[in-house]
């Protein structure tokens, strides 16, 4: 039968932690490229000019050589098709706004036409989605066919935007991956956890488990959130709150012209109304305000004079400030207003209708508040200015320009108290004054609003001035600088004991204290109570322990094959155990037909330790005493007999060791012997020795560690569970 030049994706696999790839979570496709094997990328004319003229993009990435061009090196000197579409893939879903470098690919067997290329995605519908794109573009440049790329990156963008944390969560992530908190999304939105057991946070958005029910309820009421500000001596415009038009109108007077009418339950700004001075507007604003809001209820309160300011407080601090400015068009005798505020405003690209757009378009047809502004001079959307004649489109555009660093220290103070007034631990406090770097006193600014839940895309891309790292900022208000969100997590891998090794373990730690989940062939079990899996697969079972707030502790047995199908399910462990580089015969699907290759797989478990912690090696298999090396912590060996050669190194070198010595388990630190303990003659050697190593590992006391082996019982009980 004669070969296509074609690539036929044979399977897909979303692995979701850490794999034989990366520590990040990859879609890994396994491509037939059928004759393409014999047309590397140099055989195939105009192929390279073709590409890149569609995808110019590609000369930032850097390949095997290290340097920008190199993967255009490699695809001019010759490369083949799968290697090409990973960076393809790679490409697409950078234009698509999500930004992603990792991506590997390697053929199963020479000659074979059979490739496994894996590639980082953030989000699995979306990497499947640029793989079948991917694979079709890259076909199309091959056969010499037009593509339509644009409507490709068109359907993957809106992928992004509908999938992917938005901009404001995934900047609290990221600043929580720079301090090497894990993260954990929960939910198709974004609620997100950080932080791993009992020692997680949760966030959503701008609000996090910190922020009380009862403050956002009082945030929501603009009348009680006066009431209380002014109580505790901050700054507050006279207002009332009014059920009527009539009563708008009769509560302006009293007040005094111009007043701001506004929602009693608004927020983010929607149905308020400034600077009005007739009755006609202020009774206009009336029905704007209640419909805005979810009740007939609407503020009418004095008119502040000045610019109004976002002023973000985190925790106790003042974070960021941002202003606003009003917005203008210019007539030209011909363009209506809708014409002139695409031309004049909307053209700024900053604006946009995305999440991500730091400005928003306007829309003087659609737009409620801008509806209001134009019949307050005369005017609608279709209205035609004469030329050089200046509209006012809004009187506060977004409050979108930083202006940080200008914020004068007591309305940074009272912005702060505000806050705190209502109980909210993250707040947007609008502030109205005529220069933010002035006491409000001095000007007679106001605090006209706190809001629950503030947005945050204006201070990390303002319109201008700097961002600000907001999402640092709120990580560092729920966990303290020496706190990291994470759990004592033990891995065990390999093909020998490895269930009576995690059990053992999980004891140990059980009777030390701590509420200990464990996930193993045995059952999903929370401190020896057996967990019902209903239908999840070992990653998912693993991850409920993640996500169980009463569990302090955990381990999991995490075999090769869970390791190439799913990955595994934590990011970083304290403690790493590789037992034994045993049973690659049974993982020939997996096109692992070696001890070598299996060693590939295994050694995942090694590189996820953390710094701080430790891999415990089992010193009779050579294999996996070469993954000491690979080690970012410290290493404790363990084996039957003091006398091979990596249990006398190590203790040559002063470090840590665990053997076996007659009817006992030794462990040495250097020369020292530090402490001898009973061998339980009913459980095999080899797991207890890594059971025991872990425990000490995790800094329990070689008397705590006996108590355990005295005490654990080898067949699970199930009256105990």
């Amino acid at each position: 039968m004669t070969k296509k030049k074609d690539i036929e994706v044979l399977r897909v696999t979303h692995l979701r932690g850490p794999n034989i790839w990366t520590y990040r979570p990859v879609i890994e496709a396994w491509l037939d490229i059928g004759a393409l094997e014999d047309f590397p990328s140099n055989k195939l004319p105009g192929l390279y000019e073709r590409l890149t003229t569609l995808l110019p993009n590609l000369v930032e990435h850097r390949c095997g050589v290290g340097e920008r061009g190199g993967f255009l090196e490699r695809l001019r000197d010759g490369t083949y098709a799968g290697h090409i579409l990973e960076h393809v893939v790679l490409e697409l879903q950078n234009l698509a706004g999500m930004r992603t470098g990792f991506g590997k690919t390697r053929q199963t067997a020479e000659g074979s036409g059979i490739y496994k290329m894996a590639f980082r995605t953030r989000q699995e519908q979306v990497g499947r989605a640029a793989l079948a794109a991917g694979r079709e573009l890259l076909m199309a440049t091959i056969e010499d066919r037009p593509y339509d790329l644009a409507a490709t990156i068109e359907t993957l963008t809106e992928l992004v935007d509908d999938l992917c944390l938005g901009p404001s969560t995934g900047n609290i992530v990221d600043a929580a991956s720079e301090r090497k908190i894990p993260s954990i999304r929960l939910t198709d939105g974004n609620l997100v956890q950080l932080g791993h057991g009992a020692r997680q946070r949760r966030i959503w958005t701008a609000e996090t488990e910190r922020t009380s029910a009862i403050a956002e309820g009082i945030a929501s009421d603009k009348d009680l959130t006066k009431t209380l500000l002014a109580s505790c001596g901050v700054p507050v415009p006279e207002g009332e709150l009014v059920t009527s038009a009539e009563a708008a109108w009769e509560a302006a007077q009293d007040i005094g012209l111009p007043v701001v009418v506004k929602p009693y339950d608004g927020n983010h700004g929607r149905g308020v109304s400034l600077n009005l001075m007739t009755r006609a507007d202020v009774e206009a604003a009336y029905h704007l305000a209640a419909r805005k809001g979810d009740s007939k209820s609407v503020i009418v309160e004095r008119f502040i004079v000045g610019n109004e300011h976002r002023l973000l407080v985190v925790g106790k601090r003042l974070i960021a400030a941002a202003v606003g400015e009003a917005l203008w068009v210019v007539g030209d005798g011909v363009a209506d207003i809708n014409a002139l505020v695409d031309s004049q405003i909307n053209t700024d690209p900053r604006r946009g209708t995305t999440e991500g757009a730091p400005l928003n378009a306007l829309s003087p047809e659609h737009g409620a508040e801008i509806i209001l502004e134009l019949q307050r001079q005369g005017m609608t959307a279709h209205s035609v200015p004469l030329a050089g004649q200046k509209v006012l489109i809004q009187p506060n555009g977004n409050v979108a320009a930083d202006v940080t660093d200008l914020v004068h220290p007591s309305v940074a103070a009272t912005a702060t108290l505000a806050a705190r007034i209502v109980g909210l631990d993250i707040a947007g406090i609008d502030v109205v004054a005529e220069d933010i770097s002035r006491p409000l006193e001095e000007q007679g600014g106001a605090i006209i609003e706190v809001n629950a839940s503030p947005g945050l895309l204006a201070h990390l891309k303002p319109a201008s001035g700097q961002p600000r790292a907001v999402g640092a900022a709120i990580v560092d208000h729920l966990f303290a600088a020496d706190e990291s969100g994470r759990m004592p997590i033990v891995g065990v891998s390999g093909s020998q004991g490895t269930t009576l090794t995690a059990r053992l373990i999980a004891w140990l730690q059980q009777i030390a204290g701590n509420k200990v989940g464990l996930s193993c062939a045995d059952g999903l079990f929370v401190n020896g109570r057996l967990l019902p899996r209903d239908g999840f697969s070992d990653w998912e079972s693993g991850e409920r322990l993640l996500l169980n707030k009463s569990v302090e502790a955990a381990v999991f047995e995490s075999g090769a094959r869970m390791i190439l199908s799913e990955g595994l399910a934590y990011d970083k462990c304290a403690v790493g155990v590789v037992t034994d580089v045993g049973g690659h015969e049974a993982l020939g699907e997996f096109y692992i037909d070696s001890a070598d290759q299996l060693y590939s797989v295994l050694r995942t478990q090694v590189d996820v330790v953390l710094p701080s912690g430790t891999a415990v090696l089992n010193a009779d298999d050579p294999q996996v005493v070469e993954m000491a090396e690979l080690c970012d912590g410290a290493v404790i060996f363990y084996g039957l007999d003091q006398q091979v050669e990596a249990i006398s190194g190590h203790r040559k070198q002063g470090l840590r060791v665990v053997y076996r010595h007659g009817a006992g388990i030794v462990l040495a630190e250097g020369a020292e012997e530090l402490a001898t303990l009973p061998l339980p003659a009913q459980l095999p050697s080899q797991a207890v020795l890594a059971a025991v190593a872990a425990g000490w590992a995790l800094g329990l006391s070689a008397e705590l560690i006996g108590a355990g082996l005295r005490t654990f019982e080898a067949a699970p009980q199930a009256a105990a569970y």
